[in-house]
Parts: C-alpha cells; sequence; structure tokens
C-alpha cells in the first residue's frame, strides 16, 4: 500500500500541489466522520461501563482509520513541502510503517465486521455456523487481537522490503554489479507486491462471501416466509444488513482495483492516474464510516445532532 500513497521525493510533478489540496480536504472529512464515531462509542463506554462486540469493531476501526489517515496525510505534506526531512531512513521508515500497519488494519477489521454480520444475521442450519454464532462475541476480542498482530507484523516487514528496494535503487548506479543488484531489486519488488496483495485480497474475500452467505440466507428466509402476512424482525436485519454489506461490497470491489492498480503503478512517475488513486484511496476511509454511521441508528442520530449543533453555532456567529 504504502508504494501507493508514498511516492519517492524525486518523482514530484505538477500533480503535487494539486493532490496535497484534495487529500487535504478528504482526509480532514475522513477525520471527522470517524472521529464522532469514536467519541459516541466512548461515551457510550463510559455511561454503560460495556461494549458489544459490534461497538468494539467499530471503535477499532475508527481508530484505525484516523491514524491511517494522519499519517497518509503528513508522508504526503511532508514529500510536497519539506521532502529533505523524508531524506532522513529513521523519520521516513517510521512513518511509512505506521500509515500501513493502520491501513492493513482498517481493511481487516472492517473485514471482521462484515463476517461479523453475517455470522450474526444469516440462519443457516450448520453445525459449524450455528457453533460461530454462539461463540461469536467470545471471538472478536481475539480476531481484532489476531488481526492487529498480523497487521503489525506484515507492516514491519514490508516496511523493511521497501527500504531494502530502496538502497538497492541507489546502489543500482554502480556498474560494477549493476545486474545483481537489478535480480535482488526484481525479488524485494515481487515480494512487496505479492504481500501486499494477499492482504488486499483476504481482506476482499471475507466481504464477498459475507455478502453471498448473507444474500443466500435472505433469499431462503424470503421464500420460507412468503406464506406468512405477518412482519417479520429478521427478515428487517437481513435486510438493513445486506445494504450495508452490499454497499461495502461496492466500495471494496472499486477499492480492491484501485489498490491493485497501485501496485501496478508504484514504480511509475506520478501521472493523473496515481492524483486519481490517491483522492479515491483518501476518500475511502470516511465514505466507508459515513455509510457504517447511517446503519447504525445510534450513529446516524449523534451524527445528525452534532451537525445541527454546528449548524446553530453557524448561524449564530
Amino acid at each position: 500500500m504504502e508504494a501507493s500513497l508514498f511516492p519517492q521525493q524525486s518523482n514530484l510533478t505538477s500533480y503535487g500541489p494539486t493532490t496535497v489540496a484534495i487529500i487535504t480536504l478528504e482526509v480532514f472529512a475522513g477525520m471527522w466522520i470517524n472521529a464522532s464515531i469514536v467519541c459516541v462509542l466512548c461515551f457510550g463506554w463510559v455511561k454503560k461501563k460495556t461494549l458489544n462486540s459490534n461497538e468494539k469493531i467499530l471503535l477499532l476501526l475508527g481508530c484505525s482509520r484516523i491514524w491511517y489517515l494522519c499519517f497518509t496525510w503528513i508522508y504526503r505534506f511532508l514529500s510536497m513541502i519539506y521532502p529533505h526531512i523524508l531524506h532522513v531512513q529513521t523519520i521516513r521508515q517510521l512513518i511509512r510503517s505506521l500509515a500501513t500497519f493502520f491501513n492493513y488494519s482498517s481493511l481487516w477489521v472492517s473485514a471482521c465486521l462484515c463476517g461479523f454480520y453475517c455470522i450474526k444475521i444469516a440462519n443457516f442450519r450448520n453445525s459449524f455456523f450455528i457453533y460461530l454464532k454462539v461463540k461469536v462475541d467470545r471471538m472478536v476480542p481475539w480476531l481484532l487481537l489476531g488481526s492487529e498482530t498480523v497487521a503489525l507484523a506484515m507492516s514491519i516487514f514490508i516496511s523493511d522490503l521497501s527500504e531494502t528496494l530502496q538502497r538497492n535503487n541507489i546502489t543500482s548506479t554502480s556498474q560494477g554489479n549493476f545486474w545483481e543488484v537489478t535480480i535482488r531489486k526484481d525479488i524485494h519488488l515481487f515480494s512487496t507486491f505479492l504481500l501486499s496483495g494477499f492482504v488486499f485480497a483476504a481482506s476482499f474475500l471475507v466481504v464477498t462471501f459475507s455478502a453471498v452467505f448473507l444474500l443466500f440466507s435472505l433469499w431462503r428466509h424470503k421464500r420460507m416466509m412468503q406464506t406468512s402476512s405477518m412482519k417479520d424482525l429478521s427478515m428487517d436485519a437481513h435486510i438493513r444488513a445486506m445494504k450495508s454489506v452490499l454497499s461495502f461490497l461496492v466500495m471494496y470491489s472499486i477499492n480492491f482495483v484501485c489498490l491493485v492498480l497501485t501496485i501496478i503503478y508504484a514504480t511509475k512517475k506520478e501521472n493523473i492516474m496515481k492524483l486519481l488513486l490517491y483522492m479515491y484511496l483518501c476518500a475511502f476511509p470516511g465514505v466507508h464510516s459515513l455509510i457504517l454511521i447511517f446503519s447504525n441508528p445510534k450513529l446516524e442520530k449523534a451524527l445528525l445532532k452534532m451537525l445541527s449543533c454546528v449548524k446553530l453555532e453557524f448561524f449564530l456567529k
């Protein structure tokens, strides 16, 4: 992922100022949206002294996205305004590693959320699925811990590969070891792309299978209830979950294509295509979280109340 949002400092072009301006607007909007989710959940946590599984996932997702957007913007801003700071390897590697970690964390936690919706709402008679439905609340903390641990390990490994690749790129001007350096660069580049692709594909597959299982469960349930004229709460829950998961699936499909394109364009200089990729990838955390808010009555009510207060404050001035 870092190859997409962290271009080499020497590749800055006339697209730089435009990219920074657009990304700044998207980042601060996305951070505000996710901060509102975190604030509402934290206030509820303090008030109730507990969080349910859904709220735990949303809280971690909101925090991951806030920090991901923050470090992405810092790197992009520094690469444009103060590129000499990123010449320091420690600073560059630290920002890259943190941004990559929070990006992977965001992708996998959001995939866990879709899987959680599927397990809690879908109805299947399979014994293993019933076992998951009963145990899922106990499994959520361990799933989140596992996701964060794997995201941390992969972000460190990919960051180290990227730094090694950059060092090889610097030493490739030496004619004596040209072929050896080129081979090492290709190996490191392939390893980085392979690991990044695995992270993107894993989260995308979880969301896809969750949508398919929920859709199949809804179709089965609807067929069983066709003869009943009573209002079915399970049907309503299916439909609400399907709206959320299908909207996630559409966005994830676009996001997955963009992530694959970032791998393809990672070694190329900045152009209009990379600008469009930056714009979408920075808009995704905010737009996705906005969908989460409007699919959750509690979060939606809190957001609308917050907006009304901001609007009132603006008119009073």
